[in-house]
């Protein structure tokens, strides 16, 4: 069973690790990570291992600073721009690889473009510590609810892994958001921690919306963040044997005899909610209901993000393919 130690004491057994080619969990702002050395193909193929990920799903690439970002990837004035303005933070930047960047090829799948992001607080320290990129997407079984707790890692990868970095709950709680710069415009290719409109006001355009080509970056694969129990959208009723995931003060019609209720957001902050939403999809599975019914939610600023994440987790779920 994987070890749990607090961020303050981790920093060199998760060097240790790294550099013997394994793979540790960590904290970052967003969610928790499952981290490898990204030049690595040892480390690499352990985190495709331990998550039982698909090896056509791209993974992130983490740096330090932005001199470790221009030695992997070349930045065209709007991606700079992006970076300078929301990194180190939950914005994640596809850009063209440039070459002889070391980078191990199963990170990109196969791809000549690699996804970027600069986290904060811990993650930096063991990047820059470790002075190579690591590779690090959430750190759960692909295609399951993304960990925000180190104990919410140990549960779901414990046996698999062996150590847990403990730097509490994530304050973002949603993955980062993922922007390409193409043709001199910006396309969103994933939602995530910050809204589409605090980028679209940075660069004083409006962003384009999905891929142009097939899996482009992380999380646009159509089934992700599931959950066992099936996942129903915008309910306005509940049933005695469905758990009821609530956003707000007005309630779905009998959400009093449902199995379990949990709420994002009493007061319909959705900031609030993207924080709480995988925390309590998993406290809502665990009640063992048919299905857990979600009232409806905004799609405005983080809603957006909030919805892409629920939408996938409803998807049908024996379909690899990518998102539309």
């Amino acid at each position: 069973m994987a070890e749990i130690l607090a961020a303050g004491v981790a920093l060199k057994p998760a060097l240790a690790l790294l550099r013997a080619g394994d793979v540790v969990a960590i904290p970052t702002e967003t969610v928790y990570g499952l981290a490898g050395d990204a030049t690595n193909g040892i480390g690499v193929a352990r985190i495709f291992e331990a998550k039982g990920r698909p090896r056509f799903n791209p993974l992130i690439a983490h740096v330090a600073d932005m001199a470790m970002a221009e030695h992997i990837g070349l930045f065209d004035r709007l991606s700079e721009s992006l970076a300078l303005a929301f990194w180190p933070g939950p914005l994640t930047l596809v850009l063209p690889q440039r070459p002889g960047n070391g980078i191990h090829p199963l990170v990109t799948a196969g791809l000549d473009t690699i996804a970027l992001r600069m986290p904060r607080g811990f993650g930096r320290d063991l990047i820059a510590n470790l002075g190579r990129p690591i590779a690090a997407p959430s750190a759960n079984s692909s295609g399951r609810i993304s960990a925000t707790t180190a104990q919410a890692v140990a549960a779901d990868l414990g046996d698999r892994i062996r150590l847990v970095v403990n730097g509490g709950a994530t304050p973002v709680g949603l993955e980062s958001t993922i922007v390409k710069a193409e043709g001199g415009r910006l396309r969103l290719l994933r939602p995530g921690g910050i809204a589409a409109g605090e980028i679209e006001a940075a660069v004083g355009m409006a962003l384009l919306r999905g891929g142009s080509a097939g899996i482009e970056a992380p999380g646009m694969l159509a089934s992700h963040y599931a959950p066992d129990a099936a996942v129903r959208l915008d309910a306005r009723t509940v049933a005695q044997d469905e758990a009821l995931l609530g956003f707000g003060d007005r309630r779905a019609e009998g959400w009093q005899h449902a199995a379990a209720f949990r709420n994002l957001s009493q007061s319909g902050d959705l900031r609030e909610a993207a924080t709480n939403l995988f925390a309590h999809m998993q406290e809502l599975d665990r009640v063992g209901a048919r299905a857990i019914a979600v009232e409806p939610i905004p799609s405005d600023g983080l809603g957006e993000a909030i919805n892409d994440r629920l939408s996938r987790a409803a998807a049908p779920r024996d379909n690899p393919a990518p998102a539309a």
